[in-house]
């Protein structure tokens, strides 16, 4: 465990800089999106009222009143989230491939070490996972504070307050980043934890077997998406409905800890026994 702690702690200290860049990032462009947004209400709502000579109850029902969810709709918001999901699906093949770059490649030193193997991947997963779930953390800090900002902004009579609860649910993109509830959670991430468990399993094909660890790895991926849905395949195909929702979500789930299981072990034998520096 403490070997594993180690590695963890080795792995984040790699990917801190990106972390901190990437929330850098998103927390200024998101700022100056809801001050670019909010002026360009407010002006549109000058231009109306001073030179259009229409008064504020015409504007009101003629434009609405300002929410956040002109923001969060905004490139200024989207923009930064999508970095951050590039940078992380960047990065999980990163953190593998790095470790082969350099005249002194640094995997002979990760191999070497009086552990099992298998932590590597632990650590890596992990890391990947953290990263991810820290970068929709601070994201949930955020929209309070970019609320506040556009609330200072835009007079009362002008917007329509909105919680940071109602503009989650509100758009698609943010309630499967931030999910609604525990089970939510626990099934997309868990699903997030599934991908990235297979895409490092053929990652680690690729480097055991280069071309033909690339085939491979194309398979394995592709026979593993093809179990994990199974389930959907006969409720569609064969079974005709058969299952009720809240059985095809347990078969589900179980095909996944399978596909899951298998990946684990895949990646401990090829990091044991066929894994080439």
């Amino acid at each position: 465990m403490k070997k594993y702690i180690k590695l963890l702690n080795f792995e984040f200290n790699r990917i801190a800089k990106l972390f901190v860049v990437l929330l850098g990032i998103t927390f200024v462009t998101q700022i100056i999106g809801v001050i670019v947004v909010s002026k360009n209400y407010l002006n549109m709502a000058n231009e109306q009222i001073y030179d259009e000579r229409i008064n504020k109850v015409q504007f009101l029902e003629t434009y609405g009143q300002m929410s956040f969810l002109q923001v969060v709709r905004s490139l200024w918001f989207v923009g930064p989230i999508a970095l951050c999901l590039a940078g992380v699906a960047l990065y999980i093949f990163l953190i593998w491939y790095r470790d082969w770059v350099g005249k002194n490649t640094f995997i002979y030193r990760l191999l070497m070490l009086p552990t099992t193997r298998l932590n590597i991947f632990y650590a890596k997963i992990t890391t990947i996972m953290i990263m991810t779930i820290g970068l929709v953390s601070f994201q949930l800090i955020f929209l309070p504070i970019e609320i506040l900002v556009m609330n200072s902004m835009v007079p009362n009579e002008f917007r329509a307050d909105l919680s940071v609860v109602e503009i989650v649910t509100s758009i698609l993109e943010l309630s499967i980043i931030i999910p609604g509830s525990v089970v939510e959670l626990i099934l997309f991430y868990g699903a997030g934890l599934l991908v990235v468990s297979i895409l490092f399993t053929g990652i680690l094909m690729e480097r055991s077997f280069r071309w033909k660890g690339i085939f491979a790895g194309l398979i394995y991926s592709a026979l593993a998406v093809v179990i994990l849905i199974s389930p959907l395949l006969l409720q569609e195909f064969v079974l005709n409905g058969y299952f009720y929702p809240s059985e095809l979500l347990v078969l589900e789930i179980v095909m996944g800890l399978i596909v899951l299981g298998a990946t684990i072990w895949m990646s401990g034998f090829l990091l044991r026994k066929k894994i080439t520096v």
